[in-house]
């Protein structure tokens, strides 16, 4: 089965072709670090992670270049800089050692390159040079700036009205400018910001050119995959579109995708709505393949309502991955990954623009045939196809028998004020006094953190629900 993937600019999906199957492009945009990185920040890097795994199962480890940026050159990290009394390059710094921390928790594999925008400063001043000289852009007041009217196209990948992009355009109309919708290439810098010189004058680049620049040096003209959030299609890639275009005569990338926000309650996440949850904060709550687990059940093109009730329920269903790995494969089987072996069901949901809440129930499905057979040499070859299939989202690569030890049993019912031991024994003592009601409501509450208790004449015995144990599976 071919990748079909959606296409942001064309609006369907379309099956993916590379350019050249020996070298698929793949670029992602980046953090711009100026804080430390929250749920939001961390779905398109999960998300693209995961692409970028099927890209390389597909066509090969090392047939495929993956590119994410670090943006260290904006006006938000002069502002932290200045509100904590330090300079740029040590804030920009502190917060890209967080976000490598964080996205390493999260098994987030590292990109080939990471370009970051201070060490490319000579191919962005090349690109604005070339704009300037091709008549797609002007100098106003220390300012260069694209002229948008010089692209016919512009609007096409974000499809907006002209009203729409100005209103959408996040910056204000400055009088200088010829069009409204004219967007900054470089700016000024005063003494006491950041800055390069340049023909221009001393100053600092605009946020769109950046990663145009950065595209064409380091993966070239026109690029398989660009991806990114959804804010990010309008204005930051329809700029890029345009000022690539205008540069090369070729489109930038061949196919744009986008995901989807995450919702806390009614509104997205955001650091400018004051309702965020950072990685680190949740890393302290969760283990890391909890939380990558919620954000891979919900498909990524549609927004993901965050809270505790998706986490705890990713909680339990990682146990269930990792409980029947223990009994396929023994608790301390060396971690080998072939992903020959994935499942192909899981592949193929992968393949129709990464379905992964398709590929985690056909992940399901693994487990249930795991606990299906009485061949042990069976059971082994399946706990090896739920090892390799999980590697293709980015789960299940702990020791079982760790993860198991330090979870289980431990963390669901932290809400209750009880661990599950306690919870456990306590419904015991309420049946041999013969409080029923107690023992019921005791039993409950195991059932909803995942366990089943099977009384018999010399006791009660708990053991964690089965696939298929579950209301609704």
């Amino acid at each position: 089965m071919p990748i079909i993937l959606y296409d942001t600019l064309t609006r369907r999906k379309r099956e993916f072709q590379p350019v050249d199957e020996g070298c698929v492009k793949v670029y992602v945009c980046g953090p711009t670090v100026y804080a430390a990185p929250h749920i939001g920040n961390a779905r398109p890097a999960v998300v693209f992670d995961v692409l970028v795994r099927l890209l390389r199962h597909t066509y090969g480890a090392n047939k495929v270049k993956y590119a994410r940026n670090i943006t260290d050159v904006e006006d938000k990290i002069l502002a932290a800089a200045l509100e904590a009394g330090e300079t740029p390059e040590a804030i920009s710094q502190k917060y890209t050692d967080v976000y490598h921390e964080d996205m390493k928790a999260l098994e987030v594999l590292p990109p080939d390159i990471e370009p970051k925008v201070t060490e490319n400063m000579e191919a962005i001043k090349e690109m604005i040079k070339n704009l300037l000289n091709a008549g797609h852009a002007y100098e106003a007041e220390g300012h260069v700036l694209f002229n948008v009217t010089s692209y016919k196209s512009y609007g096409e990948l974000s499809n907006r009205d002209r009203e729409g992009m100005i209103a959408g355009a996040r910056v204000e109309t400055a009088p200088y400018k010829r069009d409204p919708a004219d967007f900054v290439l470089w700016k000024p810098s005063t003494s006491e910001q950041t800055g390069w010189e340049s023909a221009w004058g001393r100053g600092r680049p605009g946020w769109h050119i950046e990663c145009s620049a950065m595209i064409g040096k380091h993966l070239g003209e026109t690029i398989d995959i660009h991806g990114g959030g959804i804010d990010l299609i309008f204005p930051h890639h329809e700029n890029e579109c345009a000022q690539s275009f205008c540069t090369h005569q070729k489109p930038l990338a061949n196919y744009w995708m986008h995901n989807g926000f995450v919702n806390m309650g009614d509104e997205k996440m955001s650091k400018s709505e004051g309702n965020i949850l950072t990685v680190r904060d949740l890393l302290e709550q969760f283990p890391e393949e909890v939380i990558r687990y919620a954000l891979l059940s919900r498909h990524y093109r549609k927004p993901l309502d965050w809270s505790d009730k998706l986490l705890k329920k990713s909680y339990i269903n990682v146990d269930i991955f990792y409980d029947a790995i223990a009994w396929a494969r023994g608790a301390n089987a060396p971690i080998v990954v072939n992903t020959s072996l994935a499942d192909k069901a899981v592949v193929e949901a992968l393949e129709d623009d990464l379905n992964t809440p398709q590929a985690l129930q056909e992940l399901y499905r693994v487990v249930k045939e795991i606990h299906g057979t009485q061949d042990i040499t069976e059971r082994s070859r399946l706990g090896d196809v739920l090892l390799a299939s999980g590697f293709l989202l980015g789960l299940l690569q702990s020791n079982a028998e760790e993860w198991l030890k330090t979870h289980f049993k431990s963390g669901y019912a932290e809400d209750l004020g009880k661990h599950v031991d306690d919870c456990f024994k306590q419904r015991e003592l309420a049946r041999k006094r013969g409080d029923f009601v107690e023992a019921d409501k005791l039993r409950g509450i195991l059932a909803e953190h995942g366990f089943i208790v099977e009384d018999r004449p010399e006791g009660g015995v708990l053991r964690r629900r089965r696939i298929g144990e579950w209301q609704g599976d």
